[in-house]
């Protein structure tokens, strides 16, 4: 979601705003298309879900239970200790909360998508606990995450927030569903290889747009200057020549500064 809306954004800008984007931008935009291609042909099938309670079998598995254990040990480590010590100069550690809590809300968004989607269907599942708890758990990780994730943006520079924050958030995600969903089970050692490419050609193409951000403000900048006015020089010259008149005492007044001036801004 986050590259198709950097993508979409940085094509929008050129089409509408009339913005330049560098070669290199479109070579980030040309990589995470393709990186995202190669994603989606060797991505795996999803498992059918017949209920919550299997979701939430899942969720209760010892590896899964090991993760998100660690995922809150690490959060409130980050918040109480790094946080007030160095989180308004260290660009990792609202990013680290964001990312970490994000692998959980998507987790969790994930199986109370397929609760309510089990429920249009007529297999009611608000019935069960587990579908009201991971209601909860989307709520306080979304919350927790937007949070921090503006923090990061009110402190650091937006080219520095979103790849760092992209990487980790994405990287965090797929290791929670491989872990969770069990998604590389039925996958040969192709599939896998050529999904880590993809993953790594679309990270490659968002640091590329990232970076090329700032140039192209810097040229954009450049390239709109334009020269004095001939009058606001022809203006500068009088008030030099009205400055010089009052110098009585150099005889050798010329009119050579007012020539460099006007061939100057001319």
């Amino acid at each position: 979601m986050f590259k198709m809306i950097l993508q979409q954004s940085a094509i929008l800008a050129q089409l509408i705003l009339n913005e330049k984007l560098h070669k290199l931008g479109i070579l980030g935009c040309v990589m995470c298309i393709a990186g995202s291609i190669i994603i989606v042909i060797h991505a795996p099938q999803e498992r059918p879900i017949s209920s919550v309670q299997e979701i939430w079998s899942m969720a209760t598995q010892p590896a899964f239970l090991l993760y998100m254990g660690s995922v809150i040990v690490l959060v409130f480590i980050l918040i109480f200790y790094f946080a007030p010590q160095c989180g308004h100069t260290n660009v990792l550690v609202f990013t680290g909360i964001c990312s970490l809590m994000g692998s959980l809300s998507v987790m969790s968004v994930k199986a109370l998508g397929t609760s309510l989607k089990l429920t249009f269907e007529g297999k009611n599942q608000l019935i069960y606990p587990e579908t009201w708890l991971f209601m909860f758990v989307v709520a306080t990780c979304v919350i927790t995450q937007m949070n921090y994730l503006n923090k990061a943006l009110d402190t650091f520079n937006t080219a520095i927030v979103s790849p760092i924050y992209y990487v980790m958030f994405t990287t965090l995600t797929i290791f929670a569903s491989v872990i969770m969903f069990k998604d590389w089970d039925n996958q040969d050692a192709g599939s896998i290889i050529s999904e880590i490419c993809g993953f790594v050609v679309v990270l490659s193409g968002t640091i590329l747009l990232h970076a090329t951000k700032d140039f192209e403000r810097s040229s954009s900048f450049r390239g709109n200057y334009t020269p004095l006015s001939p009058s606001l020089s022809t203006r500068l010259c009088a008030g030099n020549t009205e400055v010089l008149m009052h110098d009585e005492d150099d005889g050798s007044y010329s009119e050579e500064p007012c020539s460099k001036r006007q061939e100057f801004y001319t």
